[in-house]
């Protein structure tokens, strides 16, 4: 019997995550775009929350207790395709630069994609 690793394994789990989306908010935050969107929340909390959702969504430990993804950005209703496709280019490009190979990152984009209407409130 074969077991197949998770994404968030071959991420390199729980430390991997956290470094990955420090990293990430790094870039959405230097993005002129993105950036408003967090003008006034807590970062630590956010990264913390985003940590945990994508911890879940890429095969780990469900602990996500935040809201839905539609309720969540549901105040934001200028959100659109370009607001959702450069936060989707930031992590892929974060990603990358912590050497995930180029079918996992196709794999994050996927899952992303999965969850565009939900973003947007479509």
């Amino acid at each position: 019997m074969t077991s197949e690793v998770s994404l968030y394994e071959r991420l390199g789990g729980s430390l991997a995550i956290r470094s990955v989306t420090e990293a990430f908010y790094r870039k959405v935050l230097a993005d002129d775009l993105l950036a408003p969107y967090f003008d006034d929340a807590d970062m630590d909390r956010q990264i913390a929350k985003q940590e945990s959702f994508l911890t879940m969504v890429l095969g780990g430990p469900n602990e996500y207790t935040g809201r839905d993804l539609r309720s969540a950005h549901a105040r934001m209703v200028d959100l659109d395709d370009k607001h959702f496709d450069g936060v989707v280019g930031h992590l892929a490009g974060t990603l990358r630069e912590f050497g995930v190979s180029e079918a996992d990152v196709s794999s994050v984009g996927v899952i992303a994609e999965s969850v565009r209407n939900d973003v947007l409130n479509r």
